[in-house]
């Protein structure tokens, strides 16, 4: 049978393991997908998983869409549309489930599968992947993948970023959609003229400088600008200040950072959980650093159960010169980051995690008044505790030696 289709979709019967198509609202990318997926499971029998990464019900899926597509292609005689699965008369049939509520071991049920649909590709988490792609090993199986990039750092984005042997890349937008509605256009249009700042992402398929929301977005978008993440040597000129966001369960957050004049240069951030202080001062003395002060949060001066020592009794003992850092609540702290970042220069390698954890620190969102509300408390809070701790420390870093000297050297070109 016939059906149209946008030029960028062709290589979707060709056979390829996997079929990546990226790119901004309008470009017809979705619904393209869904019909070849229809007219393949029509000419042969095919087991297709519809996914993502959270799926919390079958609202949340493909499902309505591929509906919509049967009814389009006229294909209503071929598919029975039930409530949570499409069965085609030849045997095709199509499920839906959320990566994310999957193990190793459940997601074994989806190993006969010939195609994988994962939709909105770039919240699929590396664990995801690392999950599904060995699952999914029957000959000739593929994986397709839709989705409209959020971070340059993406799992998704990064796993997929040029075609190869195995691997087609397609780039789509609206300009490549030959059937881009009149009601698309003004959105469009009004998106540009109302949020700019949004366009080049929502229409475009360009990567954000950090996530929607994201509480220090204008602050990574300047830091982003003056291209304050480069090559940070450790200046044994300087000394090395130690900022802890103390952690067990959750996560132990790290920076080294070093002060000149009014710069702070964020040379290395350390992030891990379930170790013990004693570690970590042992692994901190092995870099053979000019070290400074070590600053830890207000909770250091608390006394652990097992131990009877806190941890700022600890790590005196090992050693260290200790502060703590003052009491200051949150938004008072998010406030004196804001004002700090412009400061703060972050080693591309070695303070990455750091970056990725300013670009995508947030706050709730409401669902009643869709208000924001407190910040989000994820695997990402824990290196924004740390620079909110660096940015109330900030001028109290100093390079004071035994003689009271004080050494300041320019950053110049990194």
């Amino acid at each position: 049978m016939e059906a149209e289709f946008p030029h960028k979709l062709g290589f979707l019967f060709t056979p390829k393991r996997y079929k990546i198509i990226r790119g901004g609202r309008g470009s017809g990318k979705s619904w393209g997908v869904a019909r070849a997926l229809l007219l393949q499971g029509r000419a042969s029998k095919l087991r297709i998983l519809c996914t993502r990464e959270v799926q919390k019900s079958i609202k949340d899926s493909v499902h309505r869409l591929l509906s919509d597509q049967i009814a389009a292609l006229g294909l209503e005689s071929f598919y029975e549309v039930l409530e949570a699965e499409i069965r085609g008369k030849n045997g095709t049939s199509f499920v839906f489930a959320g990566l994310a509520s999957h193990t190793i071991d459940t997601v074994k049920s989806f190993e006969g599968c010939d195609r994988v649909w994962v939709e909105e590709g770039h919240a699929v988490k590396k664990r995801s992947w690392d999950v599904l792609i060995p699952t999914i090993r029957k000959d000739g199986s593929e994986i397709w993948v839709t989705y409209n990039p959020e971070l340059e750092t993406d799992e998704t984005h990064q796993r997929f970023l040029t075609s190869d042997d195995d691997t087609e890349v397609v780039e789509m937008n609206f300009t490549d959609n030959p059937w881009f509605s009149p009601v698309l256009e003004k959105e469009r249009i009004k998106c540009q003229q109302r949020t700019p700042e949004d366009y080049d992402n929502i229409w475009l398929g360009k990567c954000k400088p950090a996530v929607a929301g994201a509480i220090y977005y204008n602050e990574v978008v300047k830091m982003e600008a003056e291209k304050r993440v480069c090559n940070l040597p450790y200046d044994p000129m300087l000394k090395v200040h130690v900022i802890f966001d103390l952690g067990w369960n959750d996560a132990m957050a790290i920076i080294l950072v070093q002060r000149s004049a009014s710069e702070l240069r964020l040379i290395e951030y350390i992030e891990d959980s379930h170790r013990t202080l004693d570690s970590y001062s042992a692994d901190l003395k092995d870099k053979r650093y000019n070290w400074g002060d070590v600053y830890l949060p207000h909770d250091g001066e608390h006394k652990n159960i097992q131990t009877g020592k806190s941890a700022r009794e600890v790590m005196q003992a090992l050693g260290w010169s200790v502060k703590t850092t003052p009491s200051m609540s949150v938004e008072e702290g998010i406030r004196a980051t804001r004002m700090t970042f412009g400061r703060m220069y972050f080693d591309k390698t070695k303070a990455a995690r750091l970056v990725e954890c300013a670009k995508r620190f947030r706050r709730t969102i409401s669902l009643q008044t869709n208000e924001p509300g407190a910040p989000v408390h994820d695997e990402y809070s824990h290196g924004a505790d740390a620079l909110r701790y660096l940015s109330i420390n900030a001028d109290q870093l100093t390079n004071e030696d035994w003689g009271g000297k004080i050494a300041y050297r320019s950053l110049g070109h990194a």
